[in-house]
């Protein structure tokens, strides 16, 4: 399985620390022995449910996107400003892989095979969820701490430096197709 995970996410290797290359691993192979979706499922679901049934963007192309994207933003941001808010870049992209792995037991197949939210995710949204799956396979509070807080959830805390780069990331490749909805 942990060979299935390191295919769908080639970007485990841009984590330099290989102890937390490997938990960030292990919590998705997690949520996959648990979840009712597999690796292949991952590439044709949408990759949220709130814009609606013609959304083609899958959930790993959104996910994708959102490492590439934080992973930039990081590089960048370590450049022009050196030492003065710096990045860490392992738990940069450590948070930005595993912001979502909580979907993977908050969603699950109606009678038509199509990826709903189940029972489970209409009380622990995928933040909570992931934070749990994520601290069982002992991935750091800071690296929690980017799951727990990349939703609208994170509002009402102080957000890491790398908290607020994944937010956007995340947000910056989801709102614009929502708001598109309603020009």
């Amino acid at each position: 399985m942990i060979e299935k995970i390191k295919q769908l996410w080639t970007e485990l290797e841009w984590i330099k620390d290989e102890g937390l290359r490997e938990k960030t691993a292990k919590t998705w192979q997690i949520a996959l022995e648990r979840s009712v979706l597999d690796a292949e499922d991952l590439q044709k679901i949408p990759f949220t449910l709130l814009c609606g049934p013609d959304l083609k963007v899958s959930f790993m192309a959104h996910k994708r996107a959102v490492v590439h994207i934080a992973k930039q933003s990081g590089e960048k941001m370590n450049e022009f400003f050196k030492d003065e808010l710096p990045v860490n870049m392992d738990v940069l992209i450590s948070g930005a892989i595993l912001c979502d792995v909580g979907k993977l037991v908050e969603y699950v197949l109606d009678e038509n095979g199509k990826a709903v939210q189940g029972t489970y995710g209409k009380y622990l949204r995928h933040p909570f969820s992931g934070v749990s799956l994520a601290e069982e396979c002992g991935v750091p509070p800071e690296v929690c701490h980017i799951i727990a807080t990349h939703a609208g959830e994170g509002n009402m805390v102080k957000r890491t430096t790398e908290a607020y780069v994944v937010h956007h990331s995340d947000f910056m490749t989801f709102l614009p197709f929502k708001e598109r909805l309603k020009i």
